[in-house]
């Protein structure tokens, strides 16, 4: 090149040289080839993202891009543009951009390279927008069971690209799904078999790369049955004596308790329910006999628990009725269990009191 320059070299062997030195430097220059292609991006609205492109050839090619076919325009053109060609070809975006009206950077980029020996275009690469909706499609709603029935939370996501996964907090901790009676499939938190402490507040999120989002509370109430703590007890009585059945309920709700009796009506006007449930039939009777019924019932389910009561002293034939017997010419304390056929006369020393009970 110097040759070429100089004025004192041969004007002849200048050219020749001059001439020589371009066709090396012309026959040395390579059409553009891209040597790193862009890859597809998935961000968020707001967020940074680069779509990255680098090409080789000599002269050094100049890119360009491309987006849905028309020509992207950056920072070069217009200042205000939030879109920059980075030295290496390489597009960046300041933030993604993305409306409901339209999508101003969502879409599929080409990267372009070109010099006076020709161009080379990249594969297609797209650039996609994250999406998580506010509203959920479903939110779960409280639930009721009784404990060891199976319950099911069920929830449809916000809408959202990527399609956004579930999980679930219950008063507000992460569900495991390590405990093997509980199942996430989908949207649903199912509960083989319920306990008591699985009662709480629910709340479904959906996650995706954008974030989460959170449902509405929703409540699962577990209640228990009725169930006995005390049962009524077969019991035989002497007539006019008091009969005491026991039912101590237990549930939740608290279960409400009621008597009958299987085989007739209760005895009209000598019966009671005593604050803990329990059934006093006073004065018994023969037709008392039978089998009464304590029935406790909440909002889940109903149980029942039954005694029979036998009342002696009927008179029938070949018996006799028992009668306890105070007799005067002893001590006061002193009762006397005795068999008294129907041909006793009561004389001045002896006198029936009632009959308590067995």
């Amino acid at each position: 090149m110097h040759l070429c320059m100089s004025g004192h070299a041969h004007p002849y062997l200048n050219a020749h040289v001059c001439m020589c030195l371009w066709l090396h430097l012309c026959l040395e220059d390579t059409a553009p080839r891209i040597v790193e292609h862009p890859t597809d991006v998935l961000v968020s609205k707001g967020e940074p993202a680069t779509l990255s492109c680098k090409a080789e050839g000599r002269p050094a090619p100049e890119v360009e891009w491309y987006k849905d076919g028309e020509r992207v325009e950056t920072d070069r053109e217009d200042p205000r543009s939030h879109r920059t060609l980075l030295p290496g070809g390489s597009l960046f975006f300041l933030r993604i951009l993305h409306g409901r009206r339209g999508k101003p950077d969502e879409g599929v980029y080409v990267c372009v390279a070109r010099n006076y020996l020709g161009e080379a275009t990249s594969r297609n690469a797209s650039l996609e927008v994250a999406v998580l909706r506010d509203d959920f499609r479903q939110p779960p709603g409280d639930v009721v069971v009784a404990a060891g029935e199976p319950a099911v939370l069920e929830c449809v996501p916000p809408r959202g690209h990527p399609e956004p996964s579930v999980s679930w907090k219950k008063n507000g901790v992460r569900v495991s799904d390590k405990d093997e009676r509980l199942t996430i499939r989908g949207g649903k938190l199912m509960v083989a078999s319920t306990h008591k402490s699985d009662a709480g507040v629910y709340v479904c999120v959906a996650t995706n790369v954008v974030g989460e989002r959170d449902s509405e509370p929703a409540e699962l109430v577990v209640f228990e049955r009725p169930a006995f703590g005390k049962r009524p007890q077969n019991q035989v009585v002497l007539v006019e004596g008091t009969a005491e059945f026991a039912c101590e309920v237990m549930g939740d709700p608290q279960p409400a308790a009621r008597w009958r009796k299987e085989e007739g009506e209760m005895p009209l006007g000598r019966w009671e329910v005593l604050p803990d449930n329990t059934l006093r039939i006073s004065r018994l009777q023969v037709e008392d006999e039978g089998t009464y019924t304590c029935v406790a019932d909440n909002s889940v389910g109903r149980s029942e628990a039954s005694g029979t009561l036998t009342v002696h002293g009927k008179g029938g034939p070949g018996e006799h009725p028992w009668m306890l017997v105070e007799c005067l010419d002893k001590p006061l304390s002193l009762l006397t269990l005795l068999q008294c056929p129907p041909s006793l006369s009561l004389g001045p020393t002896t006198k029936l009191s009632p009959l308590a009970r067995v």
